[in-house]
């Protein structure tokens, strides 16, 4: 009976899930499906959900009117360069708070993490400024200093929780054994976060490439990545909704196929030190 009752809600809790992640997924598969209508498809009362006039008519005018492997390019450099900075100040933060802890580290963590809670658009208009005076307006260099400095909190708390599950005793045999402290975040305490470093990692690309705020307002053309690329289908003409899904499809795509073939590294990471 016990058993029967286990099963029941096994298959209760399973139902449940898939239904979420189907409510979930429903938006980005109809985006692509839209892509795929004429505007006059996308737009009819009552919508069309599979048939309608299948057509690539919208990717090839979205391809014609835009670069799109430049806006691409732009994306993945920004999102890599701006990941890879804020690896390198984080994790000499992680290690001092984790490992060197102070009477204010726990405060000084919350300070970092309530500058999240600030409106972007509350320090808009003294970094526009400030770049507008450096020459940073309308660049990748502009564009990744701010990504990396927006997600730095969020990485430094991460990489915090991660170093805080690894025995300091371990830390300690490599400084007995004559490490330094370079060699010892190198050589030791890296290897051993890499599931937390990788799930950081992957985080940070995708919280840098689905940014939009700071990329609509500092970039116009030379450093514009797919965010403005999707933006600039609102036109005051209207919506076109079917070149604009098309538009999205295209930039969605990439971040999509990397975490599906990276889903794994990334529950690992997240869940790295929750069972021991």
């Amino acid at each position: 009976m016990a058993r029967k009752v286990t099963n029941t809600r096994k298959w209760i809790f399973t139902c449940l899930a898939w239904g979420v992640a189907l409510l979930i997924f429903f938006p980005i598969l109809w985006t692509i499906l839209t892509s795929f209508k004429t505007e006059g498809d996308a737009v009819a009362t009552p919508p069309k959900f599979l048939f309608f006039d299948w057509t690539l008519a919208n990717y090839r005018e979205v391809q014609a009117r835009s670069d799109y492997f430049s806006h691409f390019m732009n994306s993945v450099i920004i999102a890599l360069g701006s990941t890879a900075l804020g690896l390198v100040v984080a994790i000499p933060a992680a290690w001092a708070m984790a490992f060197q802890p102070g009477k204010q580290t726990k405060n000084v963590l919350m300070w970092m993490l309530s500058t999240k809670m600030m409106p972007a658009v509350g320090v808009l208009i003294p970094i526009y400024i400030l770049f507008q005076r450096m020459g940073l307006l309308d660049s990748r260099t502009g564009v990744l200093i701010v990504l990396m400095l927006m997600n730095l909190p969020i990485i430094i708390w991460m990489l915090y929780t991660y170093f805080r599950e690894i025995p300091g005793e371990i830390l300690e045999a490599s400084r007995m054994d004559g490490a330094s402290l370079w060699n010892e975040i190198r050589y030791v305490l890296t290897p051993m976060a890499i599931p937390g470093i990788a799930s950081t990692m992957l985080l940070n690309i995708i919280l840098a490439w689905n940014e939009a705020f700071w990329t609509l307002n500092l970039t116009t053309s030379r450093a514009a990545p797919l965010t403005t690329f999707i933006a600039s289908y609102s036109s005051p003409e209207g919506l076109f909704y079917a070149k604009l899904s098309a538009a999205s499809t295209m930039a969605i795509a990439p971040i999509l196929i990397m975490g599906w073939f990276s889903q794994k590294q990334l529950v690992r990471g997240l869940t790295f030190g929750a069972v021991k």
